[in-house]
This record gives C-alpha cells, structure tokens and sequence, in this order.
C-alpha cells in the first residue's frame, strides 16, 4: 500500500514537472508551423515578390487585395530584422535568434514553470524566432528572381518571406507574417505579465533576528530576581 502511494506521488510529480515544458513546446510547434505553412503557401500561390499579375513588371509590386488598398497580400524578402531593420545582415540576425531560444529554453526549465502564462507566452515568442530563422538560413531554398547591391539573380535567399499587406492610410505598413505577429503578440503579453504577475514577498519571519536565551542565563537571572534587597 506504501509503495503504491509513493508511486502515485513520483507519477504527479513528473506529470506537474513535465507539463509546462510539454505545453511549451506545443505551442512552440503549432505556432511554427502554422508560421511555415502560411509562407508557402502565400509564395506558391503569389510567386516571388514583383511576380504576381505582372511577371515582367516587377517594380509594380502588385498585391492581391482582400480589401481594396486596405488589408491585402503581397509577397516580400526581409534581409534584416522586424520593420527591416538591419538589411543585409542575416546571419547576424540568425545566430541572435539562436541565442535567444536558448535562453528561453533555459528560462522555461528552470523558473517560468511557476507560471502557465508565461509558458504560453514564451512558446509564442520561441516559435516567432524559429520560424524566421528558418528563412534566415535559407532553408525555404528560394533564389533571388532580381538583383541588387546585396546579390545576384538566381543567388540562395536568405531572408525572412513576409506576405502580410496592411496600409495605413496611404502609407503600407511594412509586409510581416505569422512570425513577427507571435513575436510582436509574445512580447506585449510578456510586459502584462511583468507588471500583473505576483511578487514574492518574503516572510516577515525570515527578516526577523530569533533570540536564543541560554538555559543558564535564563535561570541565573530567575535567582537574581529572587534575592531580598538589602
């Protein structure tokens, strides 16, 4: 009978231990994958950027809109960081998110299990960074179909696929994914949670100095007391 309640305390206590990370890696998953599923599919059906509606026109940049000149589709390589920052600087930008995975994962294991939220948020957050240095690397194995400063027709792409057209106004925001929203996404909630989260208060009785009184102090202040004045 022993054994048998020891043996359910080790199985709770591994299913409690292991389901944040389970969890963490679920939503990695589901977010990476729904990240490199979009981008195919947008660049099989809209081709490289420039290409779709007028192949031989490319710097007309054509969109296929779901709302007219508001919220449509176009396809776009981002050699640099979010927003575009940093052009050209891909394997910069891919060794920084391999570093920064890393140190989530460690983030995950040792502490932010205390935490479901913050699991999820930084599930989100990891499948951001590995879906875009899966473009990084040049794993989608597009060329380029034009040239620039950076490199020739036909070289290997290593640059992030962004299809998400949002204009604001007449200005377009810069084209992103699915990637740069769970990044954008993870990283507001991370702040939430930095200011909603509980604080660790420390015990008032930890600050406190305990006081050992010797026995034969304690007794040899007991005679003093005893003793008639004179």
């Amino acid at each position: 009978m022993k054994n048998g309640r020891n043996l359910n305390f080790f199985s709770w206590f591994v299913l409690r231990s292991l389901f944040p990370i389970v969890l963490f890696l679920l939503v990695t998953g589901l977010g990476l994958y729904a990240d490199l599923a979009t981008k195919h599919h947008a660049f099989s059906s809209l081709g490289m950027p420039g290409e779709y509606l007028f192949p031989e026109k490319p710097e007309q940049q054509a969109a296929y809109w779901i709302w007219q000149d508001v919220f449509g589709f176009q396809t776009s390589l981002n050699e640099g960081a979010l927003f575009g920052m940093g052009q050209g600087r891909s394997m910069m930008f891919a060794v920084l998110s391999v570093l920064a995975f890393l140190g989530i994962l460690g983030w995950v294991i040792h502490s932010a299990r205390k935490s479901l939220f913050l699991v999820v948020t930084l599930g989100m957050i990891s499948s951001g960074i590995l879906g875009n240095l899966y473009d990084r690397l040049g794993m989608h194995g597009l060329r380029w179909n034009y040239a620039t400063d950076l490199h020739a027709v036909g070289d290997p792409v290593y640059a992030v696929r962004d299809w998400v057209l949002v204009m604001i106004g007449s200005w377009p925001w810069p084209n992103f994914n699915i990637a740069d929203s769970m990044l954008v996404c993870g990283a507001a909630l991370l702040v939430l949670h930095s200011f909603f989260a509980p604080e660790l208060k420390p015990s008032s009785r930890a600050g406190e100095t305990q006081k050992t009184v010797h026995p034969q102090s304690e007794a040899g202040l007991v005679l003093e007391r005893s003793r008639p004045e004179k």
